[in-house]
């Protein structure tokens, strides 16, 4: 199972998530560095639309994994909050296409 993994402690604040988010998802130079743009790169990770560097098959899916969430969540909780909502805002857009979820979220 494929997996991008996220290093709470250094997340410090928006730029620094959306600066490991670029590298670890391989997002595009274009990338918008808000979590709309988030969104958009990792809601068809089945398409292989360039906006990510994982490309999953059929019924696979991505995890992210948050290292040292619980530093992340008591630094920055809106973070690890949004970051759940948009996690599941994507994995409802694959039910909607009658597909299987891309994403799961593992905070330790």
């Amino acid at each position: 199972m494929p997996t991008a993994s996220l290093n709470g402690e250094l997340i410090i604040d928006w730029d620094s998530f959306h600066d490991q988010c670029s590298a670890v998802f391989g997002f595009p130079d274009f990338y918008g560095r808000n979590m709309n743009a988030w969104v958009d790169c990792l809601s068809y990770l089945r398409d292989d639309d360039g906006m990510s560097k994982f490309v999953l098959k059929e019924n696979e899916v991505l995890t992210i994994d948050v290292l040292h969430s619980d530093k992340l969540r008591q630094a920055q909780p809106e973070i690890v909050e949004e970051l759940q909502f948009c996690v599941a805002m994507i994995n409802e857009r694959c039910e909607d296409y009658e597909e299987a979820a891309t994403l799961k979220l593992s905070l330790r």
